[in-house]
């Protein structure tokens, strides 16, 4: 009957807002990797909290997919507003995401562009960082996104494919790697960059060790304190070359 399916779809519609609030304590996986689990295919993750991650990692992420993640509430409004005022076509503004909204479709949707998909991704997206930490949410991205060519997901994972080593190990310029085949993992190598992926990973190397302190959201509470700390002892560089501290990223 007509009723149960919309009942159906309302409540499709709904289980997202309801698994959020869950995911504070609950480590979720993507479809994805729900997908390739029911078709048999390898998936290969080890989930790792954010504080046992090379500190350059999140933060170069960070510089890399959002630079303004810190500040923004979900969605970035200013950077889908330059994008449509640069392009003069809504249509080509649909690729404008944030980490946040990353997160929203690796978890509840599909890949690919679509008017569609992004009507749902927006509210998902608020609501999830109005429920959710900001360092939580993107501990989760960087543990369920795409990062291998043969169902490597999240940064462990990753790690391990590319350099042989964990991801608590990793140097900021294997962070910027990891960072740089982040968009197409299965065509882009960290393992063994290409000239642009290598291009890619100075400049986000670069933005990461100019622009960590705007990246405290990377952490929580009590790890941010004790980074801070460490920062008073040994302050960075109020430059690094090319770029200056205070830009945006």
């Amino acid at each position: 009957m007509l009723w149960v399916a919309l009942v159906l779809i309302l409540l499709l519609l709904l289980l997202p807002y309801l698994l959020v609030p869950l995911y504070r304590v609950v480590n979720p996986v993507s479809t994805l990797m729900l997908w390739r689990w029911a078709h048999g295919v390898r998936v290969e993750r080890t989930f790792v909290p954010i504080g046992r991650m090379a500190p350059a990692l999140p933060i170069t992420v960070i510089a890399a997919e959002d630079g303004r993640y810190c500040r923004h509430r979900g969605i970035d409004w200013d950077e889908l507003r330059e994008r449509i005022e640069d392009v003069d076509d809504i249509g080509e503004a649909k690729g404008v995401s944030t980490i946040t909204q990353q997160t929203a479709k690796n978890l509840f949707l599909w890949p690919g562009r679509s008017f569609v998909r992004k009507a749902l991704e927006l509210p998902l997206a608020l609501w999830m960082d109005l429920v959710l930490p900001k360092w939580r949410v993107l501990e989760i991205y960087l543990n369920i996104a795409e990062w291998g060519p043969n169902g490597q997901f999240g940064a462990e994972a990753a790690s391990r494919y590319a350099f042989n080593k964990s991801v608590s190990s990793l140097t900021p310029r294997e962070a910027a790697l990891l960072a740089a085949v982040l968009p197409n993992p299965r065509r882009r190598s960290a393992r063994q960059p290409g000239l642009a992926v290598r291009r890619l990973a100075a400049i986000y190397e670069a933005r990461g060790i100019a622009q960590a302190a705007l990246a405290g959201c990377a952490r929580p509470a009590a790890l941010r304190a004790s980074l801070e700390r460490a920062l008073a002892r040994n302050p960075a560089p109020q430059n690094h070359p090319g770029i200056h501290a205070s830009a945006p990223l």
